[in-house]
């Protein structure tokens, strides 16, 4: 099976997503940043909270993963990784991301990023997006994958796996 970017995919379920990100999390690496688009229950921290739990249990060390909501930016440290997962929806100029420190963060960590249309200016521009849409069916999303950055063309291949149902 040949795919490339934008990927569409469905997720018939919670499990779906969760699976998915533990199928995505052993690709990431410092630098990597993740933009999660969608509505409210569209599934983007429910996909962050599995994609940094797997990482943690690398580790041997799971921790709690809430949703960074009102403290707009947790941290997690992963071995010798750092992940930021921060929600941007409460924000709304460019110069309140800027005091969160996200653009070093872009450098240094896995960022997982909820609501990135506020970032504006400041997307990095070798970022992927996940855009998570509800259907008519309650547990079902559909997600598309986009991105230009040449890094993402490795996980290809995974998200193969993934859609023929090889993945474990």
């Amino acid at each position: 099976m040949s795919i490339d970017f934008p990927v569409l995919l469905t997720l018939r379920s919670p499990d779906d997503t969760a699976a998915l990100a533990r199928c995505i999390a052993p690709q990431l690496r410092r630098g990597d940043t993740i933009l999660l688009a969608g509505e409210i229950g569209a599934g983007k921290t429910h996909f962050a909270r599995a994609l940094i739990q797997h990482l943690q249990a690398t580790t041997g060390h799971i921790e709690d993963v809430p949703s960074p909501t009102f403290t707009l930016v947790q941290t997690y440290d992963v071995g010798d990784n750092q992940i930021w997962h921060t929600d941007l929806y409460r924000l709304s100029s460019e110069d309140e991301i800027e005091e969160l420190g996200l653009r070093d963060a872009f450098d240094t960590a896995i960022c997982l990023i909820e609501w990135p249309e506020r970032l504006g200016q400041l997307r990095p521009s070798n970022a992927i997006e996940f855009e998570f849409q509800t259907s008519d069916e309650p547990d079902e999303r559909t997600l598309t994958l986009r991105t230009n950055a040449r890094r993402w063309q490795g996980l290809l291949p995974v998200i193969a796996e993934f859609q023929t149902g090889e993945y474990t």
